[in-house]
């Protein structure tokens, strides 16, 4: 039996595929099967350094792993308060592919150990609590009566540290009135409830506000992520539930512990590879950022081969960015094809070695792109989803998707010279957005293959250059900005401006007042990268 398993390993990936996929790694291609939920893994993944509020969420999917289990830490030291690693390899396919090796080894050997150590951190604790069926904000520690109606509290789990009313947290009906958009839960106490016997539904709801569809319920808050598949890895979000709608939707800014621009002041010669490691979705147009920022504080300007150069790396990087939100977006779907396919293209873009690798690659994207666009109901599914309201703050093709023809390559000499014009649609709902995307992947590819290379060449300032720069570079999610101070060859004051910070105020507006399925969709087709935004 340990055999068997050794032979079928699952793995749940921490942060998630698509920054596997970034890094230039493939768990499938190393034999190892990737699944939706830590309930049908056997492998935890974790791929680079993480933040500490995503390494507490790694814990928690951990422990509901099934044994035997094990942890593989791909290019991550620090993975505490999971326990230490199993099996350890640097970041790269060969040594992933080695690491798989030697954990089926170990399941071979050792799966159903009888002395397996226990694993128990306090995120994952739970405690017997006492809660009310018609008022869940009512929990108590001891058995009892609700206050508010009287029913008898019932029990269930609760989180560690988990508080309601009656031992510290403010009853819900203190909160200011509106502060949720809901009508007062308080109410409903005056009711009679006849010796307390039995609840009518309709006198518990007649004072709460009537949902889309004409019912009156109570509303629920319900967390997706940060690590739920299908939605961009970090990206934490809270849904207050109207049945299975939508009434409100709040996005966490940013990565608990994510704090990467803490310490990025220092030398101009390393400014760039630093600023770099802002977003491991793009890290090349964080680094082109960077480079053009210390070149116009130094007033260096670089020649029309560098130019190029760096077009053919940021679009690059371009298409192989969409391809990647493509394979998450297909998963949320339900396409695994799709999933596979565009994963597939995405990892063979990022280990081709020049312009004509990618010049092969363009004609197999293409194919993605008509296969997709034919594929059957998809724009039903799609269509009207994740509409925005005029005058949204939106960038990159997320406003190109919307009719606007921003784009910050327009006013690029090197794009000028290759007759780069922007895609531009005017449906401005998930499918439009998908659609400027597969068609960008095209240009870009084509991009690249006229610029004729794909490197980013830094040219740093020279000694103890002084100035003040600014730069801006149209990322693979918009527009970024930047600008700096350098004094003495160092760059000592800096500000930052991302696609996915604007992007986040438009979480509400693609997602409230729809049914659950349709706001999931509508966040995901946005393509927000959580790393970038700093919290």
């Amino acid at each position: 039996m340990a055999r068997a398993a050794a032979r079928e390993l699952a793995a749940f990936v921490v942060p998630g595929p698509e920054v596997a996929r970034a890094r230039g790694i493939d768990p499938g291609a190393a034999g190892l099967a990737i699944a939706d939920t830590p309930r049908h893994a056997s492998v935890l993944v974790v791929v680079g350094e993480l933040p500490e509020g995503l390494r507490r969420a790694a814990a928690v999917a951990y422990a509901q792993m099934p044994r035997p289990r094990a942890v593989f830490a791909v290019g991550a030291e620090n993975v505490s308060p999971l326990p230490g690693p199993d099996v350890s390899a640097a970041l790269g396919q060969e040594d992933l592919e080695e690491g798989v090796v030697r954990l089926r080894e170990m399941f071979a050997e050792g799966a159903f150990h009888p002395n397996a150590p226990e694993f128990d951190v306090p995120a994952i604790r739970s405690r017997t609590g006492y809660v009310c069926p018609m008022h869940p904000e009512v929990v108590r520690e001891e058995p009892g009566q609700c206050p508010r109606c009287g029913m008898d509290l019932v029990p269930r789990e609760a989180a560690a540290g988990e508080h309601g009313e009656g031992d510290g947290e403010r009853d819900h009906e203190e909160a200011p009135s509106g502060e949720h958009g809901h009508a007062e839960h308080g109410a409903h106490d005056d009711m009679d409830h006849g010796g307390m016997g039995f609840m009518s539904m309709v006198e518990m709801t007649r004072d709460l506000p009537r949902s889309s569809d004409g019912l009156q319920m109570e509303w629920v808050e319900v967390p997706f992520g940060p690590l739920f598949p299908g939605l961009p890895a970090g990206l934490a979000l809270t849904f207050t539930l109207d049945g299975d709608t939508v009434a409100e939707a709040e996005a966490e800014r940013g990565i608990e512990g994510w704090a990467p621009l803490e310490g990025l002041s220092g030398p101009a010669e390393t400014f760039a590879d630093r600023l770099s490691g802002l977003d491991p979705l793009s890290p090349v147009a964080y680094r082109l950022l960077a480079s053009r920022a210390l070149e116009n504080a130094a007033g260096v300007a670089p020649d029309e081969r560098t130019g190029l150069a760096r077009v053919g790396a940021l679009e690059r990087e371009r298409a192989a960015s969409h391809l990647n939100w493509l394979a998450g977006f297909g998963r949320l779907l339900g396409y695994s094809w799709l999933e596979e396919r565009a994963g597939e293209l995405q990892l063979a873009l990022l280990w081709s070695a020049g312009p004509e690798e990618v010049a092969r690659l363009a004609g197999e994207a293409g194919e993605l792109a008509r296969r997709v666009e034919w594929t059957p109901l998809l724009r039903r599914r799609l269509g009207g989803i994740g509409t925005l309201p005029a005058g949204a703050e939106a960038s990159g093709p997320v406003a190109r998707a919307g009719g606007s023809a921003a784009d910050a390559r327009r006013d690029e000499e090197a794009y000028r010279r290759l007759g780069f014009e922007p895609v531009v649609l005017r449906g401005n709902d998930a499918l439009s957005r998908l659609r400027v995307r597969l068609a960008e992947i095209e240009q870009s590819l084509d991009l690249v293959s006229r610029a004729g290379s794909v490197s980013t060449p830094v040219v740093a300032p020279g000694g103890g250059s002084s100035g003040t720069g600014a730069a801006t570079v149209e990322t693979p999610r918009g527009l970024a900005t930047l600008n700096l101070i350098l004094e003495g060859g160092a760059v000592v004051a800096f500000e930052i401006g991302t696609p996915s910070a604007r992007h986040l105020k438009l979480v509400k507006p693609v997602s409230e007042q729809r049914e659950v399925a349709d706001a999931l969709v509508g966040i995901a087709s946005l393509d927000l990268s959580p790393w970038e935004v700093v919290r």
